[in-house]
């Protein structure tokens, strides 16, 4: 155990917890409490805005798994990393303006508000809630294990200490704070990921002997590591390409990151979350995992790759330095967790308990249930990571993939297609799930790998382009004149 290292990370937790308390005066108001606790009443400034979205998306894969994976496989997983350098920017210039307009007149706290309201379908809403619940499940397992491993490698702790210490931080902080205590964190824990990158970054630099020598001993362990193809030429254009839709375009179907944008105050806020968030994220993911990379030529022989960066930057850091850089890993985890939480919960309470079970609930029974159904989701997600796979960000991708093939027509077409209808949103949703869970059914088993050589969300997500579209245009007489005028009300 670092000692340093270990209080470093210790008093920042410390920090977060205090602002979540302090926050969470906030979330007492009975007069609109689910506003408060699950959207911050909508009043996110630019800044946060872009801070948030950076804190959310930057996750256990952006600072362990992903750095790890190129610690692996060398500068082709840079290069494909770097596609994520446009998520803020698309993201909030495809959604920004009219979807915050949109989602105030339909009062949506939600997305899955959203979707209920512009289609008028219990069932899209419904098929929406039970997706968002599989999916994060899977990807809130693999936040849950990399915090359980940061805090294993800095401290020696069994796996499962580790793990119990992390949930618990998690759990006290979301439970007290809602979402304005997340979103005003994720602005500390941002401004930390910035920074640790940056210096974590030149700290191997230095300590390989320069980018000319670190790239010397890249190609004589392998000249495969500073190719764009990988080690084993895994790495094909098209596979590369098709991570444009995973963690470029497609991050548009992610309820996590979508929810920010009904989230921020104005225009001006938005405008300049567009900018910070382009250039953090950025800075962030080509930093993060050129240092993974780096690191084969200053800790070679390291056998778990979400294992890598921690055990570099107690290499090549002063101890109270890695303990403040090591902050950021630990800062995406716990902000991702956050957002995931209150995500779940909020389908669980706003879109099934509330739309179809208990209408009528009052709200001090409201905000009792929002806490104890968050509690019981973090302790089930706990229960799941006590077995870990080796390299988390596999589990986190799927969840991805899986997010999106439900979601990005649906919304997309929500927004800006009005002939766009339930029939069609519903069959979009079955088809892109359905085909890409027997995708990754039929990889897993080793049936087929990768079809057409491209990463699996690619054919789910084009079928439900096409199914979106077709069925829609056949149903459309069967939607009536007052859905029409009501769509209309809501898009115009």
């Amino acid at each position: 155990m670092n000692t340093w290292v270990v209080v470093t990370l210790f008093l920042f937790l410390i920090i977060i917890l205090l602002v979540g308390l302090y926050m969470s005066k906030f979330t007492k108001k009975p007069a609109d409490f689910l506003q408060e606790y699950f959207l911050g009443s909508r009043q996110l400034g630019g800044f946060i805005l872009a801070m948030s979205m950076v804190a959310t998306y930057g996750s256990a894969s952006s600072f362990l798994s992903g750095p790890g994976t190129a610690y692996n496989v060398g500068l082709g997983w840079v290069l494909l990393a770097s596609i994520q350098v446009v998520t803020g920017y698309f993201t909030l210039m495809v959604l920004g303006k009219k979807f915050a307009i949109v989602a105030r007149k339909m009062k949506a706290v939600t997305m899955i508000d959203f979707l209920k309201t512009r289609y008028h379908n219990k069932w899209v809403a419904i098929f929406a809630a039970v997706s968002i619940v599989i999916f994060l499940f899977a990807s809130m397992a693999a936040q849950w294990v990399g915090g359980g491993r940061l805090i294993q490698s800095i401290t020696g702790l069994p796996y499962i200490s580790a793990l119990f210490i992390f949930t618990l931080a998690a759990l006290i902080f979301v439970v007290v704070g809602g979402f304005r205590a997340l979103a005003m964190t994720d602005m500390i824990q941002g401004t930390i990921m910035f920074a640790g990158t940056l210096i974590l970054l030149i700290g191997t630099i230095i300590a390989g002997g320069g980018i000319p020598h670190i790239i010397h001993q890249m190609r004589a362990a392998d000249p495969g590591l500073i190719t764009p193809y990988g080690p084993h030429h895994q790495l094909s254009s098209a596979y590369v390409s098709s991570f444009w839709i995973l963690v470029g375009v497609g991050v548009i179907g992610l309820p996590q990151i979508t929810i920010r944008a009904m989230s921020y105050k104005n225009s001006k806020s938005l405008h300049r979350a567009i900018i910070i968030g382009t250039i953090v994220v950025g800075v962030i993911m080509l930093g993060m995992h050129l240092t993974g990379a780096f690191a084969r030529a200053v800790i070679p022989g390291v056998k778990v790759g979400d294992e890598v960066m921690p055990l570099l930057a107690m290499k090549v850091l002063p101890p109270w330095l890695a303990g403040i850089v090591l902050a950021a890993p630990m800062a995406a985890i716990i902000s991702t967790v956050d957002a995931l939480l209150l995500l779940v919960s909020s389908s669980i309470i706003k879109d099934i308990i509330l739309n179809y079970i208990k209408p009528n609930m009052q709200q001090p029974t409201v905000r009792r249930w929002s806490h104890w159904v968050t509690a019981i989701i973090g302790v089930i997600v706990f229960i799941m990571a006590i077995h870990p796979p080796n390299l988390l960000i596999w589990l986190n991708l799927f969840a991805f993939g899986g997010l999106e093939s439900a979601f990005i027509w649906p919304i997309l077409f929500g927004l800006y297609w009005r002939k766009g209808n339930a029939y069609g949103a519903l069959a979009s949703m079955i088809t892109g799930v359905v085909l890409y869970v027997v995708i990754q059914s039929f990889m897993e088993w080793g049936w087929i790998s990768e079809p057409l050589g491209v990463n699996p969300v690619v054919l789910p997500v084009v079928f439900s382009f096409i199914v979106f579209v077709s069925v829609s245009i056949m149903t459309d007489r069967k939607i009536d004149k007052e859905q029409l005028l009501r769509q209309n009300r809501w898009l115009s």
